[in-house]
């Protein structure tokens, strides 16, 4: 799975994470943006290491990396943050399903420590509710026209309601 945002800093690296926890070998997560900041946010990196989840590996980069012959094939590629979901993305081989989950900027609060601090949280804490569901989901199961319809679901999404791809 394939987590797209802007700038590919906070919110993406968190869901790369939570996915490749929570997944347990069954699902692999990526992350990536459309106009990368170059490093991962230090209050994402410090919201991991207080999870206890691993962020060796984790790094800001290009969604252009997954969109050339030879990059891992995706299943699912979901947009965490309104403004990538609105940018077009690149064609990602084999047709993955397609999902916008949007979470609040938590980098794009402005303030005192404890404030920013907050909005980490609560973007980890939504995107890890959304996570444990859909790796519950009996994916083996479904259909892809109603895995779509319960992939996009877990963001909000009405079944036929149009998210630009």
């Amino acid at each position: 799975m394939l987590f797209l945002c802007t700038g590919n800093s906070a919110r993406s690296i968190m869901a790369e994470a939570l996915l490749n926890h929570w997944g347990k070998g069954r699902f692999h997560g990526y992350s990536a943006g459309s106009f990368p900041k170059g490093a991962v946010h230090p209050l994402a990196l410090e919201l991991l290491h207080h999870a206890a989840l691993p962020t060796e590996g984790l790094r800001s980069k290009s969604w252009d990396e997954f969109a050339v012959p030879g990059a891992p094939a995706m299943d699912f590629v979901v947009t965490v943050c309104d403004k990538a979901a609105g940018e077009v993305c690149p064609v990602w081989p084999g047709m993955p399903v397609t999902a916008h989950w949007g979470v609040d900027d938590p980098a794009a609060v402005q303030g005192p420590p404890d404030a920013q601090r907050q909005a980490f949280r609560h973007a980890f804490l939504d995107l890890d509710s959304r996570i444990q569901l859909f790796t519950s989901l009996p994916i083996a199961t479904l259909d892809r026209l109603s895995l779509q319809h319960r992939v996009s679901a877990l963001g909000g999404e009405r079944p036929g309601s149009e998210h630009p791809r």
